[in-house]
């Protein structure tokens, strides 16, 4: 029995090139140089992007004169907000109402509004202390006032007709 000879070969034996093996190699070279493309566009934007937001945040740090300008603005924006949203056509209803029932022996000289405690400061005058308390009482069943108080009240020596004039104060009511 003779054992068939060895043969020793160290070297891998060389792989032959095929088609699809090509193929395959183009198409991966071409996959990876879109890849390269799509990434430098992607960087290119991102740098546009930061230079838009660097920009943007230049014009944003405002000039101390424009902030002072800007808060004023808000600020009046706030008082006409309150101003507008005091319900004057009731309460001046109401105090209309009230006058015309003391057949024009009130006569009212001033109406301040503190819109913060939602108050209203009447400052009026009558020919008596009654006619002014009956004007009260008629206050204190007006829809658009709550609470109507008698603040003070003084008879004006200097006139010859003595009127008494009188302050009160009265809540207002929101508008429905």
């Amino acid at each position: 029995m003779k054992a068939p000879p060895l043969l020793l070969d160290f070297s891998a034996p060389r792989m032959r090139v095929t088609l699809l093996g090509m193929v395959l190699l183009v198409f991966g070279l071409c996959a990876v140089t879109l890849a390269c493309l799509e990434y430098r566009v992607m960087t290119q934007r991102h740098a546009g992007l930061e230079m838009r937001l660097a920009d943007l945040t230049r014009r944003a740090a405002r000039n101390p004169a424009e902030v002072e300008r800007n808060v004023r603005l808000s600020e009046e924006a706030t008082g006409i907000t309150r101003e507008l949203g005091t319900p004057w056509t009731g309460v001046l209803a109401d105090l209309e109402a009230a006058a015309k029932s003391s057949e024009g022996q009130i006569s009212l000289l001033a109406l301040e509004p503190d819109h913060e405690k939602h108050r209203i400061l009447i400052k009026a005058e009558s020919k008596d202390l009654s006619l002014a308390l009956d004007y009260l009482k008629r206050l204190q069943q007006a829809h658009s006032l709550r609470f109507p108080m008698l603040d003070s009240h003084e008879v004006v020596a200097e006139d010859k007709d003595r009127p008494v004039r009188f302050s009160m104060t009265a809540d207002w009511r929101e508008a429905p």
